[in-house]
């Protein structure tokens, strides 16, 4: 923890499950513009989140001498004012608690974010004293979008008024107003100042600007006896100051462990659920910056929920979703906020998560719920409706990715997609086929003998055109086919049709593609996006934004992918390859300790020593993972 160089790239994400956040490094020095003590989304000015509380600094004071928790950098490579050397231990286990020894003081941190209210409780405990000990805190405010920065002005109001042991102040109009209490008495002292030039090391990383000022009005102050317990609330409503210590208490009762990897990714799981104030449940895709899109939905839900034995959630957030394509296929305008639901893939991820649902419950439960949402979406796909995916004579679907990316690989560079993935590609179709399939068995199970055959039918034309068109002489799959040509490059897409339940491949030819993928793609944190036998291998995810994006899908390993590899190694090679996939597992658990602690982060170089990337705490990652020890705990027994 005193070491900056391995305390400040950990950092550790709390969420409210209504959108809100806090996240900061392990130490409580931002480095991100993202990063915030209490960021919260506000409806009424954008569609993003604001850093409304960036941080809070303790001061402990003794005898007239002052001792400051905090830490901030600034511009010229310093710290200040340098308290993570007080720390002497730190742990998050149930929630993050730190200690700090000031001479002969210690105190306890301990930090929650409240379920589905915007916010943030930290109780601090007096553990031991020789003498007399006062505590002051003092605020520093941003009121701003995590997408910029703040800086001195003269707009910012001053005003302030006090509140139940605290006050409540609001920088700019239309904002909420932000209220900080505490749950005992204190002083605040008005003394107005803004602290310049605090800098943002992520950002300067990522070549953005770095730069920005915080408004700090004044300090809270407090005596605390030894053994005393003081809570301390940021919020954007008013609390009753009474209930502070108890609600504390509660929060922490309700939290998972994270003693363990199960429990840490259960723990990630539960911070992508997003509850709005319609009561529509979502999937976000990933903290700090994504939103719930529905690619992402579809392909995390099934992990993140039936994997954990969280059915109700699945069908509460299948509830929103359903709306959002039936929405989207009746051609109105959403009425849910379901991201980029247009994408063409998305129609078929939809299918593969309602089969997921079916190989959990039973098809008869599934067919009951969402069997008409299948044949529905088979219908509307095939009616050639869809903006950009149209069924071929040969019984392929084929997009446009020309201009616009249209997969899962959808970095852009000036403009224009990195990866132009257009014509036949290769996951959709082998989505396609298994979606047939399903949607006929589905059908089979309805007693809708008619429907069933043409189904049946269709499959049969895709599996032998997809043989045809992606198959090719050194045992692989092409990535995608289109009137300009083939691409031969060695990508991780072809991996899907070896695992999904349904593939137009056969046995001997899933294990050629497996081999490649483990041959060429695998890493210890996911397959690669692309193999480095390939042309344009970049695998490293660093630099300005433009150098970034090169990379993003050029090399770069991706945990998500390798559930589907791991569920085709098991479908083919069943207990004989346990062993090895249980090896690469340790991978992915060292990661709990690194970056976003008990999480997984977007995306890995793909090149030793493999470092994290992107967000910091990434749906499909952590969903995929937790499919993946459900299913090699079913084929353990």
């Amino acid at each position: 923890m005193t070491n900056l160089q391995e305390s400040l790239p950990k950092e550790l994400l709390r969420t409210n499950r209504s959108g809100a956040y806090s996240c900061s490094t392990i130490v409580d020095c931002n480095t991100r513009k993202y990063h915030g003590l209490l960021v919260v989304p506000v409806p009424e000015l954008d569609d993003d989140n604001h850093v409304l509380l960036s941080s809070l600094d303790c001061t402990v004071i003794q005898h007239g001498a002052e001792f400051n928790l905090g830490l901030h950098k600034y511009q010229g490579n310093n710290f200040s004012p340098n308290g993570h050397k007080y720390i002497r231990a730190f742990d998050c286990d149930n929630v993050p608690t730190t200690i700090y020894r000031v001479g002969g003081v210690l105190l306890k941190k301990e930090v929650v974010f409240q379920h589905y209210e915007d916010r943030i409780l930290i109780r601090y405990t007096l553990e031991d004293a020789h003498s007399a000990t006062t505590l002051r805190f003092r605020p520093f405010l941003a009121f701003r979008s995590v997408r910029q920065f703040t800086h001195e002005n003269s707009i910012a109001s001053r005003d302030y008024q006090e509140v139940d042991n605290g006050i409540k102040t609001c920088l700019y109009a239309d904002y909420p107003e932000l209220f900080m209490q505490f749950s005992r008495k204190c002083q605040f002292v008005f003394q107005p100042d803004w602290y310049r030039g605090i800098e943002y090391t992520k950002e300067q990383e990522r070549g953005y600007a770095s730069n920005e000022d915080l408004y700090v009005p004044g300090y809270f102050e407090m005596n605390i006896r030894k053994g005393e317990s003081i809570v301390f609330a940021a919020s954007t409503s008013e609390t009753n100051t009474r209930t502070l210590r108890a609600l504390f208490d509660k929060e922490v009762e309700e939290r998972s462990p994270r003693d363990n990897f199960f429990h840490c990714l259960i723990n990630a799981a539960h911070q992508f659920h997003l509850r709005d104030k319609n009561g529509e449940r979502y999937i976000l895709a990933g903290y700090p910056w994504f939103k719930p899109r529905a690619r992402d939905t579809f392909i995390a839900l099934p992990g993140l929920t039936l994997s954990i034995e969280e059915d109700d959630y699945f069908e509460a957030a299948m509830k929103t979703a359903e709306k959002g394509l039936r929405n989207f296929m009746d051609g109105k305008p959403l009425t849910v906020k379901l991201y980029e639901i247009e994408q063409p893939d998305v129609l078929l991820w939809a299918v593969w998560c309602i089969q997921q649902y079916a190989k959990e419950k039973g098809l008869e439960t599934c067919r009951a719920k969402y069997g008409k949402l299948v044949l529905d979406i088979l219908s509307y796909v095939q009616s050639g409706k869809h903006p950009n995916l149209t069924l071929e004579t040969n019984g392929l679907l084929k997009t446009d990715g020309t201009e616009h990316p249209v997969t899962w690989m959808n970095s852009v560079a000036n403009g224009r997609p990195v990866v132009p993935r257009t014509g036949f590609i290769v996951e959709f179709n082998a989505l396609w086929y298994n979606a047939l399939k399903f949607g006929a068995e589905m059908a089979t199970a309805g007693k809708q003998e008619t429907v069933a055959r043409k189904l049946e039918a269709l499959a049969e034309k895709c599996q032998i055109s997809f043989v045809k068109t992606f198959l090719n002489e050194h045992d692989y799959l092409f990535d995608y086919v289109c009137d300009k040509g083939i691409d031969w490059s060695v990508r991780p897409n072809m991996v899907f049709a070896a695992a999904f339940d349904y593939s137009p491949l056969t046995s001997d030819q899933k294990k050629k593609v497996i081999d490649i993928c483990t041959r060429e793609l695998l890493t210890p944190k996911g397959l690669r996006s692309l193999s480095p036998k390939s042309g344009g291998y970049n695998p490293m995810y660093t630099g300005p934004q433009v150098q970034r994006d090169y990379a993003y899908h050029q090399g770069t390993a991706w945990p998500w992918l390798f559930g589907f590899y791991m569920e085709a190694s098991m479908k083919l090679y069943k207990r004989t390859r346990l062993s090895f996939l249980e090896r690469q597992m340790v991978g992915y658990e060292d990661e709990m300790f690194y970056h976003c602690v008990g999480t997984l982060p977007e995306l890995f170089d793909g090149n030793p020593p493999f470092h994290g990337r992107g967000a910091v705490s990434f749906a499909m990652n952590v969903a995929e993972i937790l499919r993946a020890l459900e299913q090699m705990e079913k084929y353990k027994y």
